[in-house]
């Protein structure tokens, strides 16, 4: 490929859709404060059945020579968002309410598909989710305690709290480090950089799917 690290590859080949997705207009309402609560819950649900599937298939991957490197308990996100989901819907009525968007359905789905038959496809969606939870995911953790009233760090925005990783930015170096040393070739490394961009291509159809059910322009 290059001789430039692999994980600034990895980083720069998304720049602009990481751009697009943050600039989404459901994101940029949310951010700004601007929609309501149930706005923030159907978001928070969306991320439910995102991270059930990277997290379901996380166990088969664990002694995986590529992907097992990245299983890291500490990064595990579902029992925080179950905790939030049953602050923000007033107890545990939501599992049996619980919808997933279509385009929710479809990111769910790719990402289980590669988990079963392509570890190193995985890896791109686990890094394109937990990466982002520990960077720009403390921008929305902000705006919630902010807007609606969430105790800090508290139910409601505990999917943006990492407790087990007291040191956000040397976890983040080490992630890279496993990146760097990720076991492929150029050839299978160009389309782990190729199934990243999916993974936000996919996460964008589900912004621009919440934003049409707030009826935002895209």
């Amino acid at each position: 490929m290059s001789d430039t690290a692999f994980s600034t590859l990895i980083r720069t080949a998304s720049r602009e859709q990481h751009a697009e997705a943050h600039g989404s207009a459901f994101m940029s309402e949310l951010l700004g404060g601007r929609l309501g609560l149930d706005a923030y819950t159907h978001y928070t649900e969306q991320l439910w059945f995102i991270y059930r599937a990277l997290e379901e298939a996380a166990a088969a991957l664990e002694d995986d020579p590529v992907a097992g490197p990245f299983v890291r308990g500490e990064l595990f996100r579902l029992p925080a968002l179950e905790r939030d989901l049953t602050h923000l819907h007033g107890g545990d009525g939501w599992r049996e309410t619980l919808a997933a968007l279509p385009a929710t359905s479809a990111y769910a789905d790719r990402i289980a598909a590669v988990a079963h038959d392509w570890p190193a496809g995985y890896v791109a969606h686990h890094y394109t989710r937990y990466l982002g939870d520990l960077s720009g995911g403390q921008i929305v953790r902000g705006t919630a305690e902010k807007t609606w009233g969430f105790d800090r760090k508290g139910d409601g925005v505990r999917f943006y709290v990492f407790d087990a990783i007291p040191n956000p930015a040397a976890f983040k170096r080490e992630y890279r480090a496993l990146l760097d040393a990720l076991p492929c070739d150029d050839l299978e490394k160009q389309r782990v950089v190729e199934e990243s961009r999916h993974a936000y291509a996919l996460n964008i159809d589900v912004l621009r799917a919440l934003g049409a059910q707030f009826r935002l322009s895209a």
